[in-house]
């Protein structure tokens, strides 16, 4: 299923971890979780969903972990969910309480045809991890071939590079298609209307940032208020979807035409405590 580039990152070994907390980045496939592939710095956590994962659910939507700045806590985190499979959901210097579904989660993307999001068939199928250094690591997600709508064959390999000592991501989507000159496709976050989570939220001519209550608190309570943005610059367009589950920003691209974005969180249990602190930060990019 996936290229292993660098062996030792899927091994929760003591060594291992060990080599983790002392870098500033990490990101490695996690195929004792479901496929998942998970990416950490010293202020931000995530994963994307693989293959097993697939039907519960199939999305491409990136899913937040909170943490405290400092040591690096995705492996750790992992290594207790062998013996206990809510381990990261409880509060451990941070946690997993954000809550994806089927949605961009806290920044992916996906083609937007007809007001309508177009989702991969699958998760992440293969991946890359093309650099591994204390700087940085950059990492390739691979979505095979699916039907966007009837006649419009699309692929996504998502290029991330994560950088330690920033609240966001930089991502290079790469779109190949077929049966169509031009697509739009969109970047955003969810909004948790079901959940009627935010409490600010702020939209400029290329970005789009939330302030909002913890949207999964099924394992315990969560007091702590979560910061979530995606920014492309020069977007066409920024705004929230007409279903009103996503805050986009939107770009018309030719098939293999790179896609540049940044997607970015925090957690008011670490060094931005307020809504003010957030967006000021989002604006900063």
């Amino acid at each position: 299923m996936r290229r292993l580039i660098i062996p030792l990152l899927v091994l929760l070994s003591l060594g291992a971890c060990k080599q983790a907390s002392e870098g500033g980045v990490m990101a490695r496939a996690v195929p004792e979780r479901a496929d998942d592939f998970v990416f950490e710095n010293d202020l931000v956590a995530g994963r994307f969903y693989g293959e097993a994962l697939e039907g519960n659910p199939t999305s491409p939507g990136i899913d937040i972990w909170v943490k405290k700045p400092g040591a690096l806590v995705a492996d750790e985190w992992y290594k207790g969910a062998l013996e206990d499979p809510d381990y990261y959901h409880h509060d451990h210097g941070g946690k997993d309480c954000y809550k994806v579904a089927v949605s961009l989660g806290g920044g992916a993307s996906a083609p937007l045809i007809c007001d309508t999001l177009r989702y991969p068939a699958t998760n992440y199928r293969s991946y890359e991890i093309l650099e591994q250094k204390p700087s940085k690591v950059v990492f390739v997600l691979h979505y095979p071939e699916w039907e966007a709508v009837p006649g419009i064959q699309v692929t996504l390999d998502k290029k991330v590079t994560v950088r330690p000592g920033t609240y966001f991501c930089e991502v290079e989507d790469c779109y190949v298609f077929s049966g169509s000159e031009t697509l739009t496709v969109a970047a955003g976050i969810n909004r948790h209307p079901t959940q009627q989570t935010i409490e600010n939220e702020m939209c400029g001519s290329d970005r789009y940032a939330i302030w909002e209550k913890a949207s999964d608190q099924s394992i315990e309570p969560e007091n702590g208020m979560l910061g979530v943005a995606v920014i492309m610059k020069g977007a066409h367009w920024a705004g929230a979807s007409t279903d009103g589950l996503h805050g986009l920003c939107t770009k018309q691209i030719h098939s293999g035409e790179t896609l540049r974005y940044k997607f970015g969180s925090c957690w008011s249990k670490g060094n931005i405590k307020t809504c003010e602190s957030w967006f000021e930060t989002v604006n900063k990019q």
